[in-house]
C-alpha cells in the first residue's frame, strides 16, 4: 500500500466518521515530488463540522496528515473544497 493511499484512506475514514453524508465525500488526491495534495469536498451542510469551530477540526485532520508524513518522510496538505 502507498503512502498517498494510506493519508486518503486516514482522512476518508475521519470525515465519514463527522458527516452526515458520508456519501457525499469525495477525496482527490494529486501526488507531487515534494508535496501530496489531498482535496476533500463534501456535502454543502457538512462543510462546518470538517471544519470545526475556528478549524479546530480541519487543524487536527492537517495534524494527523503531518504526522504521518513524518513517518513516510512526505509532505501531505489538505485543502477543503468548498
Amino acid at each position: 500500500m502507498t503512502e498517498s493511499t494510506n493519508s486518503t484512506e486516514l482522512v476518508e475514514y475521519i470525515v465519514h466518521s463527522l458527516v452526515e453524508n458520508p456519501d457525499e465525500v469525495q477525496i482527490n488526491t494529486i501526488p507531487g515530488t515534494e508535496e501530496t495534495i489531498i482535496e476533500l469536498r463534501v456535502a454543502e451542510s457538512d462543510v462546518g463540522k470538517v471544519i470545526g469551530k475556528n478549524g479546530s477540526v480541519a487543524r487536527a485532520l492537517r495534524t494527523l496528515l503531518s504526522a504521518l508524513g513524518s513517518r513516510d518522510e512526505k509532505t501531505y496538505s489538505l485543502e477543503i473544497i468548498d
